[in-house]
């Protein structure tokens, strides 16, 4: 059964940019930078009839290209951090995309997401790093130049059941071209 997700991928040189900021926070297990993407829709475990069918619903999405801002880093988890992230600016055209995948999804049959969308890169999961440790890294390593590139295609990738960061494999892509 293959983990599915749609995302966009990353272009290789604001992967390398956002890998420079990896290192100097206790408890975190780096995601390797050809791992980087920011997740639309997580669909999860799904059998092979379903994902064929997923697989073809998403080729009657009809978006235009759009620029994607990545800014900035935070973590995730509050008190107890799990993970840091890259921030994504939600614009209208991605925030839109997302909706347009949810909505496909959940007419498939599929529960809805269950967390808010907040667009991001995650560059570490976190274990047993203290809020101190993550507050440390973010005010020396948190502020970095915006990159911006543009999203011509989203993916479906798959993924082994792991506990995350990969490997991902691209399953089909789907052109951003209205």
């Amino acid at each position: 059964m293959p983990r599915l997700f749609a995302g966009l991928e990353i272009p290789a040189e604001i992967g390398q940019s956002l890998s420079n900021l990896r290192g100097g926070l206790p408890g975190a297990r780096w995601v390797d930078p050809e791992n980087y993407h920011v997740t639309l829709r997580f669909i999860g475990d799904i059998d092979g009839m379903s994902a064929n069918e997923i697989a073809s619903m998403l080729f009657r999405v009809n978006r235009k290209p759009f620029e994607v801002k990545v800014q900035g880093l935070q973590s995730f988890g509050g008190k107890k951090p799990r993970a840091v992230v890259a921030s994504v600016e939600p614009s209208r055209p991605l925030i839109e995309l997302q909706a347009e995948l949810e909505r496909l999804m959940q007419r498939l049959g599929l529960d809805p997401e269950g967390r808010k969308f907040i667009p991001h890169v995650t560059l570490a999961r976190l274990h047993d790093a203290s809020s101190q440790d993550v507050a440390d890294y973010l005010s020396v390593r948190g502020y970095f130049p915006s990159r911006t590139f543009w999203a011509s295609r989203f993916v479906l990738f798959s993924s082994r059941a792991s506990t995350g960061g990969g490997p991902y494999v691209v399953e089909d892509s789907y052109a951003l071209s209205a």
